[in-house]
């Protein structure tokens, strides 16, 4: 079988895993913050705001401990969306490059990663930084993935094999085929359907077997 893409950018958020970091992060503060950080979220999602005008604003009001992330990589991996492990694990098997590029937390995100069998080096998200108590002391303020085109700048430097597929729900992901650093876009509804992004999709596709139809025809 020959695919159709020889690589596949993945999302992980509302993708890979029906959690959306930082609002899950947020639900562990208090009400009005809970709300707050889940609308920004929502804004820099559909692309009313750009990321860059959220990401540090929500990360450091959450200001999440170590313990926490760790935790959080466990709610990722229960979320999981249905069949994602079976579907990474087909495209793996068929020679697909599979790259995870996230605006999410790199410690939670490699705990998603490592029960998917993707390669620390194939991960790509942004790096908290804690002292010496497990307690937040900030983010990689230098990490292109906490900005509104950081996903395409990634993508452009991984030199993966074309075809590219980039997956994901939201703007940041659509913006990798915008930017032309993917061949193609196909908008991810499984968990939420934001219809701007779906809008400027290649294809659209509701679960992980639909993206094993849409790579390895």
């Amino acid at each position: 079988m020959t695919p159709r893409f020889k690589s596949v950018v993945l999302d992980v958020d509302m993708t890979l895993s029906g959690v959306e970091g930082i609002d899950w992060l947020a639900a562990h503060r208090n009400e009005a913050l809970r709300a707050f950080v889940t609308q920004r979220t929502a804004d820099a999602m559909a692309g009313t705001v750009p990321l860059d005008a959220v990401y540090g604003e929500r990360l450091d009001s959450v200001a999440p401990t170590l313990a926490e992330l760790q935790t959080l990589g466990l709610a990722y991996r229960t979320k999981l969306a249905p069949q994602a492990r079976e579907a990474v694990r087909s495209l793996l098997d068929a020679g697909v490059r599979v790259v995870l590029v996230s605006g999410g937390l790199r410690i939670a995100v490699l705990a998603l990663a490592d029960a998917l069998g993707i390669p620390e080096s194939d991960v790509h998200a942004v790096q908290t930084i804690h002292n010496e108590r497990g307690l937040y002391d900030g983010f990689d303020h230098r990490s292109p993935l906490a900005t509104q085109e950081g996903k395409p700048t990634i993508v452009r430097t991984l030199g993966l094999p074309a075809l590219v597929l980039a997956v994901g729900d939201g703007s940041t992901d659509l913006a990798i085929r915008v930017a032309g650093a993917a061949d193609a876009f196909a908008a991810y509804t499984g968990f939420v359907r934001r219809d701007a992004v779906v809008a400027g999709a290649d294809h659209v596709i509701a679960s992980f077997p639909d993206l094993i139809s849409l790579v390895l025809p």
